[in-house]
């Protein structure tokens, strides 16, 4: 990713976060790792311990040091920052104040349920930040080749759209492009006429994003499917042996926002490669 000039990486030990450290070496060469340790909120017995600094900081700075071990086994050299307070507003402000380009994250969760609520922190920094995020699985490598682009045409798609034409172009990356038509069995026996419209929008859609790429000199292919769209597109990339999807951010305020929309997170929960989010900008 020429473009992501400074990475940060959210560490916190799990065998995930350790991955996505080491995916990170291969995007840019300045990375700094933060670590979050909660506030001191009085909870813990610390009567007649001398050393509370380091009893309260000592598992952070832990983790930091794993990171650097990590790094220094891989060659690589990063900046390290120990913050206190709530996970994801740390990583937000931090990504900020140093200007990163880029927030990576390890995907955590096996299960199907902690696939299907994405980690919190992860999900609160994707519904904060401006800036490009990228969560990477357990067990996955990052690697150009097959990138697979998920929109509906929508605002908050665009930033998707523009980040992946960019990536396809300077990496020399095969472009997948799907559209899902977000519609049930029942629907599409009652109202085929309106499937039949909405598939027609969506083919139209991709085939807008192919002429730009076209121009560019980037292979691609486009998938219209219909059902519910995390399942399609999680099998498609599974199905094309996709290395990135990338999609736009949902933009939602409020309540939605902190939860994210459904779509993004399941496909983040379920992918079988990295996922970049691309953050529309107002």
């Amino acid at each position: 990713m020429d473009n992501y000039r400074k990475i940060l990486v959210a560490y916190d030990g799990s065998p995930s976060s350790r991955n996505a450290l080491r995916q990170a070496f291969t995007l840019a060469n300045w990375i700094k790792v933060v670590a979050v340790i909660p506030d001191y909120m009085g909870d813990l017995d610390l009567t007649g311990i001398s050393n509370i600094k380091e009893v309260i900081l000592g598992p952070g700075q832990k983790l930091l040091a794993e990171a650097k071990e990590i790094a220094q086994a891989e060659k690589m050299n990063i900046l390290t920052d120990l913050e206190q307070g709530e996970p994801y507003e740390r990583i937000v402000q931090v990504a900020a104040e140093e200007n990163c380009d880029l927030i990576v994250m390890g995907r955590r969760g096996h299960s199907r349920l902690e696939r299907e609520l994405m980690g919190g922190v992860t999900a609160r920094v994707i519904g904060h930040t401006s800036k490009d995020v990228l969560v990477v699985p357990e067990n996955t490598h990052f690697a150009w080749g097959e990138i697979l682009l998920a929109t509906d045409g929508s605002k908050y798609s665009s930033a998707a759209v523009e980040r992946a034409l960019e990536l396809a172009r300077q990496h020399s990356a095969k472009l997948n492009l799907i559209s899902v038509v977000d519609v049930n069995d029942e629907f599409s026996a009652q109202a085929p006429a309106a499937v039949n419209e909405l598939t027609g929008k969506a083919h139209a859609l991709l085939e807008e994003i192919k002429v730009r790429a076209d121009v560019s000199g980037i292979t691609t292919r486009t998938v219209v499917k219909e059902g519910e769209p995390h399942v399609a597109i999680t099998e498609l990339a599974a199905e094309i042996g996709a290395t990135l999807i990338i999609l736009g951010s949902h933009g939602r305020k409020g309540l939605t926002r902190l939860l994210m929309g459904s779509v993004t997170e399941r496909v983040i929960g379920f992918a079988p490669c990295p996922v970049l989010i691309s953050h529309y900008q107002m």
